[in-house]
């Protein structure tokens, strides 16, 4: 994921507004304490997000993949005064790590977390989302994206991370084998590119934000 020069990261975090303590303990103790803690958003992509989320105001978001909750309490700062965050994780082993820092938020109210399968429960949303933010498994992507479409209002936005895939969707040369996961996410992102629903910006930020808003 480290796509910058290490000089050129520190010098972008050295000039972004800091974590909360909240959130820097839960950064910590995700290292510490959980498997794969590159998996979490990290203090740039995190005010990346928090920014998205205060300009936006939304009243509604939706996370799909919530991991230990870093990226969802970053979305929830920008809510409008009513709004809420339904954020959803099939690994029911992080829940209670992750409950807890849900719960010591100030926007502990208004943040509504599922575990369970994101295909399952997406069809029964009834909410109109002003943003999505998929950081799920990359196999499902696409239908995750199918899913929530017709579920986002006019205008409304959705962020899907690791488009990059550690830069191998950029990396393909002739006669080599190209695995599943990047196949998966070359196709996805060329159907966003070319989704006339949409215009897009794929943000080349840490392992890569697609960045489509419906039209």
């Amino acid at each position: 994921m480290d796509f910058l020069p290490p000089n050129i990261n520190n010098y972008a975090e050295n000039h972004t507004s800091p974590e909360s303590d909240l959130l820097a303990k839960l950064n910590r103790e995700t290292h510490a304490k959980v498997l794969q803690a590159r998996m979490l958003s990290g203090h740039l992509q995190g005010r990346v997000l928090a920014m998205f989320s205060q300009m936006m105001q939304p009243t509604n978001v939706l996370e799909i993949g919530t991991y230990t909750g870093y990226s969802a309490l970053c979305l929830a700062e920008g809510l409008a005064e009513n709004g809420k965050i339904i954020t959803i994780d099939v690994n029911e082993e992080l829940e209670d790590f992750t409950r807890k820092f849900f719960d010591e938020s100030p926007s502990a109210n208004k943040i509504d977390y599922r575990i369970g399968d994101a295909a399952e429960i997406i069809p029964t949303l009834t909410e109109i989302f002003d943003l999505v933010f998929i950081d799920a498994d990359k196999m499902n992507y696409h239908k995750y994206y199918d899913l929530v479409f017709d579920k986002v209002r006019t205008g409304g936005y959705i962020i899907s991370d690791n488009v990059l895939w550690s830069g191998k969707v950029a990396d393909i040369q002739e006669g080599k084998k190209i695995d599943k996961d990047t196949q998966n996410l070359l196709n996805f992102n060329k159907m966003c590119h070319d989704d006339p629903r949409t215009e897009n910006i794929l943000m080349p930020l840490r392992d890569g934000l697609m960045i489509c808003r419906k039209i």
